[in-house]
C-alpha cells in the first residue's frame, strides 16, 4: 500500500504487480467447496475452475478469490490439511493459465496462507482478522502479501445465533482501529478491511454499516465489500440467493457511491456494470 505519513494513496503491491485502487476493482469469487451458501457458486474440478476463472477475468474481475472451506453461519470446519488439498492444485492451475491475474486465498489458517504464496497467490482473505490463528497476522507480514481483515463477531459457527452490538458501527470502526495498529506494527503494508456483512450482525447492523459505509475512510485503508446474494438481501426481499442478483447490484452500487474499492462478487458482469455507471456519474 503506497503511504505517505500512514494516508492510502491507492493501490496495492501484488507480486510485484502494482494493482490501482483508485478507482473500485472487482474480485470474483471461486468456490472449490461442496457447501457454499450460493449453490451455483461451487466449484471443484479443476476444469470447471479454469472456466469459471477465464468467465471471471473475461467480464471484468480483476482478482479472483478462491475459498476451500465454506464460512457460511454454521458452515462445518473442513481444516488446513483439506483446504491446501483443494487450493494448491487450483492456484497452481490458475497462475499456468492465467499468469496475469491476481489470486487472493479465502482462509483463516496461517499454514494454508503460507503455502497459497509459495504456491502462486498473492493476496490473503481472512474472515477472522487473525482471530482464528495466532500466527495469521506475523505470517502475513513475512510473506509481505496484501491482507484482507474481516470484523467478524463470533464464529461461523455460532456468529448468527444472538449479533448483539450497543453502537454497532462505533464497535466495528474501533475494532478496525485496534486491528489496523497490530497489523502496521507487525509489518504489513497493505491492509485492506472489510466490515463483515452478514458475520455476526443482524438485518439492522448490516443495514447501519452500509449507511455508514464512508466513516471507515478514516482508517485510510482500501475497503473491501461482500454482500454479494447474501442474507440481508435475499431475508430483506424474502426471496433466495439464487434471485438476489438485483438486489447484490443496488447494495453495490450504494457502497460505490460511499467509495468502496474492492466489490467481492459471484456475478462480475453486473459488478462491472454498475462500477462504470458509478464511475460515469461521479465524473459528471
Amino acid at each position: 500500500m503506497e503511504r505517505k505519513n500512514g494516508s492510502y494513496r491507492g493501490s496495492i503491491n501484488c507480486r510485484g504487480t502494482l494493482l490501482d485502487l483508485s478507482k473500485p476493482v472487482i474480485m470474483g469469487i471461486i468456490n472449490i467447496t461442496e457447501d457454499s451458501f450460493y449453490a451455483n457458486s461451487r466449484t471443484q474440478h479443476i476444469d470447471n475452475i479454469l472456466e469459471k476463472a477465464a468467465q471471471h477475468l473475461e467480464e471484468g474481475a480483476q482478482i479472483l478469490d478462491i475459498g476451500a472451506q465454506s464460512t457460511r453461519p454454521g458452515a462445518v470446519t473442513v481444516g488446513a490439511d483439506i483446504e491446501l488439498e483443494r487450493l494448491l492444485p487450483a492456484i497452481s492451475a490458475l497462475a499456468e493459465h492465467f499468469p496475469g491475474a491476481i489470486l487472493s486465498v479465502d482462509t483463516y489458517h496461517a499454514i494454508v496462507a503460507e503455502k497459497s504464496i509459495e504456491t502462486g497467490a498473492a493476496i490473503i482473505n481472512d474472515i477472522s482478522a487473525g482471530e482464528l490463528d495466532s500466527n495469521m497476522i506475523a505470517t502475513v507480514a513475512r510473506l509481505q502479501a496484501p491482507y484482507i481483515a474481516m470484523h467478524m463477531q463470533g464464529t461461523p459457527a455460532n456468529m448468527q445465533q444472538q449479533p448483539h452490538y450497543d453502537d454497532v458501527l462505533q464497535e466495528v470502526l474501533d475494532y478496525f482501529i485496534r486491528k489496523r495498529a497490530q497489523c502496521l506494527e507487525a509489518g504489513i503494508k497493505d491492509l485492506i478491511i472489510d466490515p463483515g456483512f452478514g458475520f455476526g450482525k443482524t438485518l439492522a447492523h448490516n443495514y447501519t454499516l452500509l449507511k455508514k459505509l464512508s466513516v471507515f475512510h478514516m482508517l485510510d485503508c482500501p475497503l473491501l465489500i461482500g454482500i454479494s446474494r447474501k442474507s440481508m438481501i435475499y431475508k430483506m426481499l424474502n426471496s433466495t440467493a439464487s434471485e438476489a442478483l438485483n438486489g447484490t447490484t443496488v447494495l453495490n452500487t450504494l457502497a460505490l457511491q460511499q467509495g468502496a474499492h474492492i466489490l467481492r462478487v459471484h456475478d462480475v458482469k453486473a459488478a462491472a456494470e454498475a462500477v462504470k455507471i458509478t464511475q460515469y456519474m461521479q465524473a459528471l
